[in-house]
């Protein structure tokens, strides 16, 4: 499959856009786990058709009858870039 983004993105070469903690600045949503693979399947769309910086990591959190949940957290330095993985994921 060829990536959507054909010049090389500088943040990738020195291995800085995907980072280890979500700053405060980032937008950030929460899906509920729900597949084996969700975490490397988003990691993989991101990385193919978004340029900007980006987190990914897992949390546990309490859903709405206050049971522990385990939760895909994923933030993105531009909010558009966040509207368009909501988007994709719920298709």
């Amino acid at each position: 499959m060829k990536h959507k983004l054909d010049n090389p993105n500088p943040l990738n070469f020195f291995g800085i856009r995907q980072l280890r903690v979500p700053p405060p600045h980032f937008e950030i949503m929460n899906i509920q786990m729900n597949m084996y693979n969700l975490e490397e399947s988003i990691i993989k769309w991101i990385n193919r058709n978004l340029k900007s910086r980006f987190y990914v990591g897992k949390i546990t959190a309490l859903d709405s009858n206050n049971q522990y949940v385990q939760t895909l957290q994923i933030g993105f330095k531009i909010q558009k870039n966040c509207l368009i993985s909501v988007w994709r994921v719920h298709i």
